[in-house]
C-alpha cells in the first residue's frame, strides 16, 4: 500500500508532540478552533466557549447560556487538496446538575492509492477518523470547577488488506479526559488551568503486541487578564504540554550487554525480547496508567544503555576504525557504552511543548490575537495571527499559522463560528 496522504497526517499531527514516536490517534491533537489557532494554541485557562469541551471542560462551569460552535478547515493544504477537518461543539447548562456538553471531531484524509506488491495498481480507498465527547462540569466553589470528558474514537485507516497479510484497518477505543480551572488570583488577574487528555487503553489495530498508546497529555497554564477598562482587554495566556506516555528505545537495563536474550518468562531465547529479569528491552511504551507516572523519568532515570545501531548489542566497536574490537561505540560510531550516564533530568523538560498567545478585545465586539507555538525537540517554532469579531450573539474568528513553504501547516486558515442562544 502507498498512501503519501497518511504520511502527511502522521507529520502534520507529530507537530504537535514531536517527541511521539508510536501514539496513535493523534488527530485527536489537532487544535480545533480559530482562536485558538491564532493565539498559538495556548487556551487551558482561558477556555470560556463551546471549544472549552476540547480545551478544558472545566472552562464549561462557569458558562451560563446555551452555546453551538464549530469549523471546518482543508487540513494540510501545503501537501494535499483534499484532506479536511470538521468540529461541531454545543453547551448546555442545567439548573442545579451543573453544565452539560460535547463535541464531534471529524478527520477525513481523502483518498489513498492502494498498490501490490509489484507496484499494480488496486485501486483507492478512504482514509478518516472521527471522534465523539460527551462533557460535565460544575462549580466546587465559587472561582473554581472541574470537568470530565468520556470519549468514543473510531479510525478507520483502510478496509483492505496488505499485501498478503489479513490485518485490520479500523480499530474502536475510548478515552477521558479531567480538567481543573480557578479564577481570580493575585487580585483578580491570574486564571489557573489543567488538563489530562486522552486517558485510555491503548488502541488495538490487529493485536495487543502491536498496540498504540493514545496520546495522554497533561497541559497547565494561566490567564493572565493583563488590562481591563470599560472598552479595552487585554490577555496573556501561557500553556505548558506534557506527553504522559512512558516510553523506551532499546537498551540495556540488566547490564548484561545484550538487548534482550531472554523470553518473558524467563527462558533463554536468543531472539527474545526480555532480560533474565523478564524486563522488556527492545523499544516497547508502558501501560496507559504506568505512563502517567513514568512519563517523568523515562527520558533520564529508568532503563540502561541505549542500542544506537539496532544490532541488539551495547557497543562492541571502535569509534575510529569502527571494527568489532569489544570498543565502547556502536557500529554507526554512536557510543553505547555509558550513554546511559549522559541523560539527566533536563532531557525531561525538552521534551515540553509552549505556547503563548495574546488577546486584545475592543469593546467585546473587536479581537485581535497573536500567538508563538515552541517545541525545543522538535524545533518547530510557528508564530500565529488572528481575530475575532462578537455582534449579538453571534461570533467569527480566525486563525493562521504563520509558517515557512516547507512547513506542513503552510497556508493553513481556520475559520470557526459561534452561536449563543
Amino acid at each position: 500500500m502507498k498512501s503519501h496522504k497518511l504520511l502527511s497526517i502522521l507529520i502534520g499531527s507529530t507537530l504537535l508532540i514531536s517527541t511521539a514516536f508510536s501514539q496513535s490517534a493523534l488527530f485527536l491533537l489537532i487544535a480545533p478552533g480559530a482562536r485558538a489557532g491564532g493565539m498559538g494554541e495556548a487556551q487551558v485557562a482561558l477556555a470560556d466557549d463551546s471549544y472549552a469541551t476540547y480545551w478544558n471542560p472545566a472552562g464549561l462551569g462557569f458558562q451560563e447560556s446555551y452555546e453551538l460552535a464549530g469549523m471546518h478547515v482543508n487540513w494540510l493544504p501545503g501537501l494535499v487538496d483534499d484532506m479536511y477537518y470538521d468540529f461541531l461543539a454545543g453547551v448546555a447548562p442545567v439548573e442545579n446538575l451543573g453544565v452539560f456538553g460535547g463535541h464531534i471531531i471529524y478527520l477525513n484524509a481523502g483518498e489513498q492509492q492502494y498498490t501490490g506488491p509489484n507496484q499494480e495498481d488496486l485501486g483507492t480507498f478512504m482514509t478518516y477518523f472521527t471522534s465523539g465527547a460527551l462533557s460535565y462540569a460544575t462549580l466546587i466553589s465559587e472561582n473554581t470547577s472541574i470537568g470530565f470528558n468520556f470519549k468514543i474514537l473510531h479510525q478507520h485507516l483502510t478496509d483492505k488488506s496488505v499485501g498478503t497479510e489479513e490485518t485490520k484497518g479500523t480499530a474502536t477505543n475510548f478515552g477521558f479526559d479531567v480538567g481543573y480551572l480557578s479564577k481570580g488570583y493575585l487580585g483578580g488577574k491570574v486564571d489557573l488551568g489543567a488538563m489530562i487528555s486522552n486517558l485510555g487503553p491503548k488502541v488495538i489495530f490487529n493485536d495487543e503486541e502491536q498496540a498504540d498508546p493514545m496520546p495522554t497529555n497533561l497541559k497547565m497554564g494561566f490567564n493572565l487578564r493583563a488590562y481591563e477598562t470599560k472598552y479595552n482587554r487585554l490577555n496573556i495566556v501561557y500553556d505548558v504540554n506534557k506527553l504522559l506516555v512512558g516510553e523506551y528505545a532499546s537498551m540495556d537495563w540488566d547490564g548484561d550487554g545484550l538487548i534482550g536474550g531472554y523470553g518473558e518468562s524467563g527462558e533463554i531465547n536468543t531472539s527474545g525480547d526480555y532480560n533474565s529479569d523478564g524486563q522488556k528491552e527492545i523499544a516497547h511504551t508502558d501501560s496507559w496508567w504506568k505512563g502517567i507516572f513514568t512519563s517523568f523519568v523515562d527520558d533520564w532515570y529508568l532503563g540502561g544503555d541505549r542500542d544506537m545501531d539496532g544490532d541488539r548489542k551495547i557497543g562492541g566497536f571502535d569509534a575510529d576504525t569502527l571494527v568489532a574490537i569489544g570498543g565502547l561505540y556502536g557500529e554507526d560510531g554512536s557510543l553505547e557504552v555509558g550513554n546511559s550516564s549522559d541523560r539527566s533530568p533536563a532531557d525531561e523538560f525538552k521534551s515540553l511543548i509552549h505556547s503563548i498567545g495574546l488577546e486584545y478585545w475592543y469593546n467585546n465586539m473587536f479581537a485581535i490575537r497573536g500567538g508563538y507555538y515552541y517545541d525545543t525537540e522538535g524545533k518547530i517554532t510557528t508564530p500565529t495571527v488572528g481575530a475575532g469579531i462578537r455582534y449579538g450573539n453571534y461570533g467569527f474568528d480566525f486563525g493562521y499559522t504563520v509558517a515557512e513553504e516547507t512547513h506542513p501547516l503552510n497556508n493553513t486558515m481556520r475559520f470557526s463560528l459561534q452561536l449563543k442562544f
